[in-house]
């Protein structure tokens, strides 16, 4: 069973794949998502991120939840060298790089612990995926960011996570911290399988925010494979990435 609805500013899509779903059960990740748009979109002028930036609340009256994904923001803050930063040059938090791939895998647990063993959960191109499908792996395509509609790249996940951070559909909305706010311009795309859909995401956008060098910072991360595409079209990616692919599906699009 497959169903998607738009939460969050983009579509979300729940497929499981074993014989006994039912549409209630998907119903209830939806509304997962729902609440944690409702509580910790920084676009909602009641959530609780929104009233953390305008003072409403400070720091430490914040909930048990904002409070870890201030500190998971805090420590891949530090992971990555400060190019994963979510306070914005105002000085106010988005967490919204974060706070999507974490959604996306807590979904996944949601449906991990109900019982099923095969499913799929994409938020905005980011997926998580367990088991197989009715065909074997599941498929994700990766996109050409130069031409719509055309795939790059096909890999094969069974229990992993892919992640892409691009410019081409949402435009310039990734900075390195280090260069003033400037946008990145070297690069339009950048993939990574992992683990889990929450490491990468929240290593995607970092590795992007470096640009052409991020791609090296993929390499160095254990059980990690990227997949980058620099503004001349040109593809750089790490040393296993070929052991996913797959030929022609499902697509990784930018976060």
């Amino acid at each position: 069973m497959k169903q998607t609805r738009p939460i969050m500013g983009m579509p979300i899509t729940i497929e499981v794949a074993d014989a006994l779903v039912r549409e209630s059960d998907i119903e209830k990740i939806f509304a997962f998502f729902r609440t944690i748009d409702e509580r910790f979109s920084p676009f909602k002028a009641t959530s609780e991120v929104s009233r953390l930036n305008s003072g409403l609340i400070r720091e430490e009256d914040c909930s048990a939840d904002l409070k870890a994904i201030l500190a998971m923001s805090e420590e891949t803050r530090r992971l990555t060298d400060g190019y994963f930063d979510i306070r914005t040059h105002d000085g106010r938090r988005n967490p919204s790089g974060l706070v999507k791939g974490l959604a996306i895998q807590n979904a996944a647990r949601l449906l991990d612990e109900a019982g099923f063993r095969n499913f799929f959960v994409e938020a905005g191109g980011d997926i998580q995926v367990r088991g197989e499908n009715t065909e074997g792996p599941w498929q994700v395509g990766i996109r050409n960011p130069f031409t719509e509609g055309e795939i790059v790249k096909v890999v094969a996940l069974k229990d992993q996570g892919i992640a892409t951070s691009g410019t081409y559909i949402r435009g310039q909305h990734i900075y390195n911290p280090f260069a003033h706010g400037e946008p990145i311009t070297d690069i339009v795309s950048l993939t990574v399988i992992g683990p889990n859909v929450f490491d990468a995401d929240r290593f995607a956008t970092a590795a992007f925010a470096m640009g052409r060098k991020g791609i090296d910072f993929i390499e160095r991360l254990e059980g990690f494979e990227g997949y980058m595409i620099d503004r001349d079209g040109n593809a750089t990616m790490t040393t296993h990435f070929d052991s996913f692919t797959h030929q022609p599906c499902v697509l990784s699009m930018p976060s």
